[in-house]
C-alpha cells in the first residue's frame, strides 16, 4: 500500500480566480481542479489517497511526512508555486511526481531540473495505474506518457468524495476532452488534440448528481468545447433536462462553447431547457484580419457580424462571457478602441481580455520561435507578463492600451451600462425554460427556490455593502438595483445583479491595482 498526497497549487490573484470577489459570496475558490478527484478515481482502493487544494487549504509540508509519493499539478498560471512546492519537498526528502497542463506544453522547464522524481505527459488514465503497480515492484520509469487518447466513455467517476464543495462558488463536471478547430495559440489541441472524446449522458448525469447531493448548485461544464461534437453534447442536455425536471431545477449550469453556437437553434433550446445560464465564448476579436490570422475560422461567417451572433445567443437567455486577446500581428493602436466598442455594442458585461502570449508546443510558440519573435524572459517580468513581440506595436504599447482597456470595461459606469442593456433594457429570457417548468409541474418547488434565491442574493448585497472597497462603486450599484426593481418582475434579475456586483468588484479592484502599479500583472 502506498500513502498518496495530491496537491493542487494555489492560484495568483487573476481575472477569473475572482480572488477579492469570492469572500462577498462566503467562498474560498471559483471552482475545484478537477486533475486530481480524477488520479483519485484512478487509484486502486489498496492505497491511502489525500487531495489538498492549496487555495482552500494551508498546507502544511510537516504534515506530509510519512507519505510515499506526493503529486502536484499546475497549469501555466500556478507554475512558480509548483517551484516553490517541489523545492521544499524534496528538501525534505520526498517522492515527487509532477503531471497537469504545464509540464505536458513545457517538458524539461529548466526550474524543474532536479525537482520531480517522476513526470506526466498528457492524459493519466492508463499510465497512473501502470506507475503504481511499477512502484510497488520497484521498477518505475521516471517519464510517462500515454500512446493513445483516453476512451472517455471508460473513465471512472472522479473522486469527488475528497472535494470540499462547500468552500468553492461552484461545481464542475467535465462531459469531454479535445476540440475541432485549431486555433494557433490554443494549447488544447495540443494537449487533448482535435477529435472530441465524450461521456456517455448517464455518466455526466451521475457527476451532475453526485455534486448536487455534496451542495454545488452552480456547476460548469469544464470542456474545452461543450459543442465540439454537437450530435453527442445534444444527447448530453437531454439527459440533464431529464434529471432536472426529476430534481426540480435545483442546479443552475454554464459551459464554454465556440461562437458557432449561434447557429444552431435546436442547441440553444436544449441549453435553456437544462438551465445553462452563462456560457464562455472565445471571441478573441472583433477584426477578421485578425481572426484568420490565428485560425479562428469558426468565428467568421459571411453575411452575419459577431455581434448579431452574440445577441442571437444572449436572446435564448444565455449570457456571454467573452475572452478577448490584444496583440495579433494585425492589431496596431486603435485595436484596444475596437475590442472596447464592440464590447459594449455585444452587450457583454463579463470579460477576460488578455494579451497574446505564446504557450510552449502551441503552433503560435513555433511560429514565433522561428521569426525571433519569443521574449521569454519578459513572461516573468511583473510590469510586461506575455513573451511575444508584436508587430505593429511595442510590448510596452500593447501592455499600456490592455491595462487602459481593462480600466474602462471595469469602469463602473461602463460594466454596469453593459449589464443595463443586457438585463434591465432588453431583459434577455434568463432561465425563462426552467421557470415555466416549475410554476407549471411544481408550483411550491418554484416559490420555495424564488424565496430561496432572494434571500442569498440580500445575503450577498449586504457583505457588498459592508465592504470598505466597493464604497467608489456603490452609487452605481445602486443606481442599477432602482432600475431592476422598476421593472414589471422587480426581483426576476436580483440574484444575478448581486453576483455581478461581486465579479465587478473583483475586476475593478485587480485592475486598479494592476494600472497603479500596486500587484504584477497577471495576463490570464
Amino acid at each position: 500500500m502506498a500513502r498518496i498526497c495530491l496537491i493542487n497549487p494555489r492560484f495568483p490573484t487573476s481575472f477569473w480566480g475572482l480572488n477579492h470577489g469570492l469572500p462577498l459570496m462566503g467562498k474560498k475558490c471559483n471552482m475545484p481542479v478537477l486533475a486530481l478527484p480524477t488520479i483519485a478515481g484512478l487509484t486502486p482502493d489498496e492505497h491511502e489517497i489525500v487531495v489538498i487544494d492549496e487555495n482552500i487549504d494551508d498546507l502544511d509540508f510537516d504534515a506530509l511526512d510519512g507519505f510515499d509519493l506526493i503529486g502536484v499539478t499546475g497549469m501555466t498560471v500556478q507554475r512558480d508555486r509548483m517551484v516553490e512546492i517541489l523545492q521544499e519537498l524534496k528538501a525534505r526528502g520526498h517522492f515527487t511526481i509532477v503531471g497537469g497542463p504545464w509540464i505536458t506544453v513545457a517538458e524539461g522547464w529548466e526550474p524543474f531540473e532536479g525537482l520531480v522524481d517522476v513526470t506526466f505527459i498528457g492524459e493519466a488514465e492508463d499510465t497512473w495505474p501502470k506507475f503504481l503497480e511499477d512502484w510497488k515492484r520497484g521498477e518505475h520509469a521516471d517519464r510517462y506518457e500515454q500512446a493513445d487518447k483516453t476512451d472517455m466513455t471508460k473513465v471512472p467517476m472522479p473522486r469527488y468524495d475528497l472535494v470540499k464543495f462547500d468552500e468553492y462558488a461552484m461545481g464542475c463536471v467535465q462531459t469531454s476532452r479535445g476540440c475541432p478547430f485549431q486555433c494557433e495559440f490554443c494549447d488544447i489541441i495540443v494537449i487533448f488534440g482535435r477529435r472530441p472524446r465524450i461521456k456517455t449522458p448517464e455518466m455526466v448525469v451521475e457527476e451532475i448528481d453526485y455534486q448536487y447531493r455534496q451542495g454545488a448548485r452552480m456547476i460548469f461544464l469544464v470542456d474545452d468545447n461543450f459543442i465540439g461534437n454537437k450530435k453527442a453534447a445534444k444527447e448530453i442536455l437531454r439527459a440533464i433536462i431529464a434529471w432536472q425536471r426529476k430534481n426540480g431545477y435545483p442546479v443552475v449550469l454554464g459551459t464554454e462553447a465556440s461562437l458557432n453556437l449561434s447557429e444552431d437553434d435546436e442547441m440553444l433550446q436544449l441549453m435553456s431547457e437544462a438551465s445553462m445560464n452563462t456560457v464562455f465564448v472565445g471571441i478573441e476579436s472583433p477584426d477578421e484580419e485578425a481572426l484568420l490570422e490565428t485560425k479562428k475560422i469558426q468565428n467568421v461567417k459571411k453575411g452575419f457580424t459577431m455581434i448579431d451572433r452574440v445577441h442571437k445567443i444572449q436572446d435564448a437567455g444565455i449570457e456571454v462571457y467573452a475572452g478577448m486577446i490584444v496583440g495579433f500581428d494585425s492589431d496596431d493602436l486603435t485595436v484596444f478602441d475596437r475590442q472596447f466598442e464592440f464590447l459594449t455594442a455585444a452587450r457583454i458585461p463579463n470579460v477576460m481580455a488578455g494579451m497574446l502570449s505564446a504557450i510552449p508546443s502551441t503552433p503560435l510558440y513555433d511560429r514565433l520561435l522561428a521569426e525571433g519573435r519569443l521574449d521569454n524572459a519578459a513572461a516573468d517580468d511583473p510590469a510586461i507578463a506575455t513573451n511575444i513581440i508584436p508587430l505593429q506595436m511595442s510590448v510596452h504599447e500593447m501592455r499600456d492600451g490592455w491595462l487602459d482597456l481593462m480600466d474602462r470595461l471595469y469602469d463602473p459606469e461602463e460594466y454596469f451600462k453593459r449589464f443595463d442593456s443586457l438585463f434591465a433594457d432588453n431583459a434577455i429570457p434568463l432561465g425563462a425554460a426552467k421557470m415555466r417548468w416549475m410554476r407549471r409541474h411544481r408550483p411550491v418547488s418554484y416559490v420555495l427556490q424564488h424565496i430561496g434565491i432572494v434571500i442569498a442574493a440580500l445575503t450577498i448585497l449586504g457583505r457588498i455593502w459592508r465592504d470598505p472597497r466597493t464604497k467608489p462603486f456603490r452609487p452605481v450599484y445602486a443606481r442599477t438595483l432602482r432600475k431592476l426593481l422598476l421593472r414589471r418582475r422587480p426581483l426576476r434579475f436580483l440574484f444575478t445583479f448581486a453576483t455581478r456586483c461581486v465579479m465587478h468588484t473583483h475586476f475593478a479592484v485587480m485592475t486598479r491595482q494592476m494600472v497603479r502599479g500596486e500587484s504584477r500583472l497577471v495576463n490570464t
